[in-house]
């Protein structure tokens, strides 16, 4: 490859800078309804499970959505698609803004959730187009700060909000930065990408969307007040595991299959995709936990606790731009290993947390915890997506972005029933007659026990990590 395709044109540059503007306020709107839940229930009179659809209904459409974006890159140009997503988008925030009904809230939030199903899918395969292999750890890295540092401001912008504010002005917010993108899009985005005809497989999209549907539902339902213990969680997991074996099998006896499954034949691919799956789950062990142990056991409000996670967010962005800088230095192996390690000893430290922990230590904790994330995720991503050639980028993106989503569903679900597990558990044995001093102590046995886990997590990726050799960063096998 010469010195000139090494570079990427200006034009390139641009239509990279407003995908990732996108994909960024796509991914902020997956956390953003968090801490306005509280006031959402209060104004319109609604249980908390149902509250709750808010965010579990919108990781459900992304998971069911995510896995047809192969077809749609390929059957429609970049701009139709991403003005097209950017206008459901639109539609979701403004139908939030205005609605007097919580159903039409959900429905506003349903129909965001099909515009950022389009746009994940959608970033990285054109990232995938553009950049030249030796730039692709750089620009990965700035990928991955959308990627991560979204979803943790997510909660520190609605906490700002809620404190002064309502919960209709974040879909304000939401509202007039897709507008701004979308009339940026409108006018400076052009299209790079070629198209085709291929037909789409009924029964693949079928099976698809009780596939990933199923196992998405079942692991979010799982994180709620009945946890394991509701049969519908068994029910709609096996389902959906059933079906998303029909639908590889399918995939793979197709001509045109709607995911393509031959990166998986690469091994590199595979572990990698895997590799980023228990990283992803050890990044929401913090992202949820952590919070959600402050505001309980130490009284901290939701905009106090945004602070305490913000320092964070911060370092995470800057580690991974800077982390994806040396990918194309040193490679990949240097980093995914001193990340892996550096996790490891930080939940190590987290094991140790109490109520009497000072919010300042926690968070240095967690900045620490996000330097590892940051050093890990872009290069093992970097790394799969360098095994998938030219003519599979949308199938990699595809799979790469439903990994991501699935592992946003399963998470928050296995920590969380962890947790009530492990503080149930504490409670039976417990003499403690104080009730108060009763629910501090027996969460921060769940929560301990919950960082034991992702320990064993961090050591597993360790063990895997070790496997990849520096030649499999070698890129774009036919």
């Amino acid at each position: 490859m010469t010195q000139t395709e090494e570079k990427m044109s200006t034009q390139s540059k641009l239509i990279l800078f407003i995908l990732i503007l996108g994909n960024f306020l796509c991914l902020i709107s997956e956390t953003v309804m968090n801490v306005a839940l509280p006031s959402i229930i209060s104004d319109f009179h609604i249980r908390t499970s149902s509250a709750q659809w808010l965010t579990t209904g919108y990781m459900l459409v992304i998971g069911i959505s995510v896995p047809v974006s192969a077809f749609l890159i390929q059957r429609f140009t970049l701009r139709q698609l991403f003005v097209t997503a950017m206008s459901f988008y639109l539609i979701g925030s403004f139908i939030g803004f205005i609605t007097p009904w919580f159903s039409l809230l959900f429905v506003g939030r349903m129909i965001q959730a099909l515009g950022t199903g389009i746009i994940l899918p959608l970033v990285m395969s054109t990232m995938l187009t553009l950049v030249p292999v030796s730039k692709r750890g750089t620009v990965m890295g700035i990928f991955s700060v959308a990627i991560l540092f979204a979803p943790a401001i997510g909660p520190v912008l609605s906490g700002l909000i809620i404190q002064y504010y309502s919960w209709q002005i974040i879909f304000l917010g939401l509202l007039i930065a897709a507008a701004l993108i979308f009339l940026f899009a409108l006018f400076k985005l052009s299209n790079v990408s070629e198209t085709s005809r291929p037909t789409i497989h009924i029964p693949s999209v079928i099976l698809s969307t009780i596939g990933f549907g199923g196992v998405v539902y079942g692991f979010s339902a799982a994180g709620e007040e009945t946890g394991w213990s509701n049969p519908i969680v068994w029910l709609t997991l096996i389902i959906g595991v059933i079906a998303l074996a029909l639908f590889v099998r399918q995939q793979s006896k197709l001509n045109s299959p709607m995911i393509n499954m031959k990166p998986f034949r690469s091994s590199v691919f595979s572990r990698s995709i895997f590799l980023m799956f228990l990283i992803m789950m050890i990044q929401f062990s913090m992202m949820l936990i952590l919070p959600l142990y402050f505001q309980t056991a130490a009284g901290l409000s939701p905009l106090q606790t945004g602070f305490l996670m913000l320092p964070g967010g911060v370092t995470l962005a800057l580690t991974a731009m800077v982390g994806g800088r040396l990918f194309d230095k040193i490679g990949f192996k240097p980093l995914l290993l001193t990340g892996l390690v550096l996790l490891t000893i930080i939940l190590s430290l987290f094991t140790t947390i109490s109520s009497g922990t000072s919010t300042r230590t926690a968070a240095i904790l967690y900045a620490a915890f996000t330097i590892g994330v940051g050093l890990s995720i872009g290069p093992v991503m970097t790394l799969a997506l360098n095994q998938v050639p030219k003519p599979l980028h949308a199938h990699g993106s595809a799979i790469s972005n439903t990994i991501n989503q699935v592992s946003g569903a399963i998470g928050p679900a296995l920590y969380t029933s962890i947790m009530t597990m492990a503080s149930q558990h504490f409670i039976q044995q417990s003499n403690e007659t104080n009730k108060t001093l009763l629910q501090i102590k027996s969460m921060t046995s769940g929560v301990h026990t919950v960082y034991y886990v992702a320990i064993a997590f961090a050591v597993v990726s360790f063990l895997l990590a070790l496997t990849l050799k520096k030649k499999d960063q070698q890129l774009e096998t036919q």
